[in-house]
């Protein structure tokens, strides 16, 4: 009771990032968050692909206005390439792509290609939309901490010159876990699964030289892991 009296009283952000799919594990999400009008949601890329729910997310976040979605690398190929293989055309923007499209259904993109050629007209062009409207950073400053919030991030030296940085390095960006970008501003990103910066961090988020890491697998049977950047606590469900 004193927690949601809490929770009454001020606004609460959160962090999650690749849901791959997971539909049942973001239902658990939303359920255990219950967020209110005031509160936000921040999904760090790759919401799609591998597992067979990425379209029932897509449309379930259209409608939520509290809920921001960053690009990820698989959300921003199945953008370009349902748009040139799956909607009728006369076939001259697909020019060039039959090998990257080969390469997506074979790399998790065939559950969304399925799933998305279900759908009726208006829904396929809706969720075009909505995968055309993501971000590719959010800058937040959440109780006095500045937080950067992005699918990926590139090496140091390119993060530190922000401005010359492509869109391609925060969606396919390789970031430096053992250095610390920034004094005063905490990173957090998803793409990376956490096992592979630590293995003992599999399934678990990953927290260190001022970046926190958030992929912790959910597609690949791992629990889906998000944090609260206001009180950094670390909530996970199966």
């Amino acid at each position: 009771m004193e927690k949601q009296i809490e929770k009454e009283r001020m606004r609460v952000i959160y962090a999650v990032s690749d849901l791959h799919g997971c539909y049942d594990k973001y239902m658990k999400l939303l359920e255990r968050l219950h967020l209110t009008s005031d509160d936000s949601l921040y999904i760090l890329g790759d919401i799609v692909d591998r597992g067979s729910g990425g379209m029932k997310i897509l449309l379930d976040l259209i409608d939520r206005k509290n809920v921001f979605s960053c690009r990820g690398n698989h959300d921003h190929c199945a953008q370009i390439l349902l748009r040139n293989f799956a909607l009728p055309n006369d076939g001259c923007f697909a020019d060039g792509l039959e090998e990257a499209f080969r390469l997506w259904l074979s790399d998790g993109g065939s559950t969304t290609y399925e799933e998305f050629l279900s759908l009726d007209e208006s829904k396929q062009h809706a969720v075009l939309r909505y995968l055309g409207s993501l971000l590719v950073y959010k800058k937040l400053t959440v109780g006095g901490q500045k937080f950067f919030l992005a699918h990926t991030v590139p090496e140091k030296s390119k993060m530190l010159n922000i401005d010359s940085c492509r869109i391609s390095d925060f969606i396919m960006g390789e970031p430096e876990y053992e250095k610390m970008y920034f004094e005063d501003a905490v990173i957090v990103t998803g793409h990376t699964p956490t096992g592979f910066i630590d293995p003992d961090y599999t399934g678990r988020i990953w927290k260190g030289n001022n970046h926190i890491a958030i992929d912790c697998g959910a597609v690949f049977g791992n629990p889906l892991g998000y944090i609260c950047l206001d009180t950094m606590e670390e909530i996970y469900v199966e």
